[in-house]
């Protein structure tokens, strides 16, 4: 079953921190889609919620040394 969030992300300063966030989440197994914008700091993510989790994109956003509020 497919999902969709919308997350606040802190950090990104610009197209670049867009461009690392949108890899490292594509990479990430069930994820579908990644928008990245650095001006409005937000991330949205539609992924397959029977292969992935919100916690799990979470945890890449920050391993990727970026917050999530």
């Amino acid at each position: 079953m497919s999902e969709s969030i919308g997350l606040t992300v802190t950090g990104m300063k610009c197209g670049g921190c867009e461009t690392n966030v949108t890899g490292k989440l594509t990479a990430l197994a069930g994820v579908i889609s990644v928008k990245a914008a650095h001006k409005e700091n937000s991330v949205s993510v539609e992924f397959d919620a029977d292969t992935t989790t919100e916690a799990a994109i979470k945890q890449v956003i920050t391993d990727a040394g970026f917050g999530v509020e």
